[in-house]
């Protein structure tokens, strides 16, 4: 073992139980299409740790479906959705739907979202996904737990 070893993580536990806040139960949760979400990192994996993040492959769906529902957190926190074709990046080849303080926006390209603390945010939703993409948050705190962040 390294000096740096233990700043690596090489096996990802599953996330998604972490993931469902309390009001989720009136959604089909877990979605159909979500693939295995899986911890990049947090305090846990990485003892001193003062970030977390998630990923998670997103597969097709012609259904139109809402994943999160309208939530706010103490810290900051960066979504990312980037497509899986690596022709051409940019394209998500999917339609998202979100809402930022009651402010909707469609996403149909590859990039991200800062979300400052105590910002409203979601529903979180997919029109159509017509093939698979990769989607993280990346949250400016050590740990996340859905239950610990208040639902809207």
């Amino acid at each position: 073992m390294t000096k740096y070893d233990h700043l690596f993580v090489k096996d990802m536990p599953n996330c998604m139980d972490e993931m469902v806040m309390d009001d989720q139960e009136q959604l089909e949760y877990p979605l159909p299409n979500l693939g295995e979400g899986l911890w990049l990192m947090n305090s846990e994996l990485v003892p001193g740790a003062r970030a977390n993040m998630t990923h998670i492959w997103i597969h097709p769906s012609d259904e139109p479906q809402l994943w999160v529902n309208p939530h706010q957190h103490d810290y900051d926190e960066i979504l990312i959705w980037t497509g899986g074709d690596p022709d051409d990046p940019r394209d998500l080849g999917a339609e998202l739907t979100m809402e930022i303080e009651g402010e909707r926006h469609v996403i149909t390209t590859s990039g991200s979202v800062y979300i400052p603390a105590g910002t409203v945010h979601c529903p979180l939703g997919f029109t159509r996904i017509d093939r698979p993409f990769r989607f993280s948050a990346l949250s400016l705190a050590p740990r996340y737990r859905a239950q610990d962040h208040g639902a809207v």
